[in-house]
């Protein structure tokens, strides 16, 4: 099964806001490998085989990240296969970038962060056959990476890096919450997610259709702490795509239902979590 195409509901696209436009396209298309699909002088729209993935736009009076807030913990970019793990690690290597890795048991993923200090996990998932499910709760960890055997199976491939392959997709996004039981139940009752593994009382893996998660939420910046102020670098907003109209619709009056505003924009619904992550719901 696809997880990341209709009908299940699926991050599309994250947008962040950022202090140096040029520097970070740079880095992102030089160094993780996207292609620059748009550009004008305030925004920059990157991705993979001509789809957006990631927005990125800068605000006048923007101003860097200095206190502890909601927001982005990081965006997953989803590979096709092993082979590219191991390609996008020898290169990331080769540049000298600090990394951390880890085996999920579902997936193998790499973490990194880029110039203004957004995280990005880049990962490739096993077969969903594989993944142990326990009644509705899939086992996750945090495993040492076997990085010779991932970095093997691009060597045998005798292929090389040559940025993201075309059906790269955006995996999950994970993020920085205020209040774990205030996100649960939005996330639950408006969006309709169902949870899919816990970390003690500190995080949530929530997902559509029994992927491993679509979405990540924690409590591991504090308790209680405030919304990613407007004019602060970080993240804009993610997107949710939808299998129809009538998806959107009826999750629409659920978020209504639990008290979340929902506005209409020209080209998607908007709304924002209980900790102020907004989310663009497009069909």
């Amino acid at each position: 099964m696809n997880f990341h195409q209709k009908p299940v509901t699926h991050v599309s696209e994250v947008g962040l806001k950022v202090l140096d436009l040029n520097k970070m396209i740079q880095f992102y298309t030089e160094t993780i490998g996207f292609d620059l699909i748009a550009k004008t002088d305030k925004k920059a729209e990157l991705g993979a085989g001509g789809t957006t993935l990631l927005v990125l736009e800068t605000i006048d009076g923007l101003t860097p990240k200095r206190e502890r807030y909601a927001g982005l913990y990081h965006f997953a970019i989803l590979l096709p296969d092993r082979k590219e793990l191991g390609k996008i690690l020898l290169h990331l290597h080769q540049r000298g970038i600090q990394l951390g890795s880890s085996d999920h048991l579902v997936s193998e993923a790499l973490y990194l962060s880029d110039p203004e200090d957004n995280g990005i996990e880049i990962y490739r998932d096993r077969k969903a056959e594989e993944w142990d499910w326990n009644n509705d709760e899939v086992k996750m960890a945090v495993d040492p990476l076997d990085a010779e055997g991932v970095v093997r199976a691009a060597q045998e491939s005798g292929e090389t890096w040559q940025g993201m392959p075309a059906n790269t997709v955006m995996g999950h996004i994970h993020l920085h919450v205020s209040d774990l039981a205030q996100a649960e139940r939005f996330y639950m009752e408006g969006l309709g997610f169902e949870v899919v593994t816990t970390m003690g009382r500190q995080a949530l893996f929530i997902a559509d259709q029994k992927y491993h998660h679509h979405i990540g939420l924690n409590i591991w910046n504090g308790v209680g702490i405030p919304a990613l102020p407007e004019k602060t670098a970080g993240l804009n907003y993610y997107t949710l795509k939808f299998d129809d109209e009538n998806k959107r619709n009826t999750v629409t009056a659920q978020l209504r239902e639990i008290g979340a505003e929902v506005a209409e924009e020209s080209d998607y619904l908007v709304t924002k979590d209980p900790a102020g992550n907004a989310i663009r719901l497009v069909v």
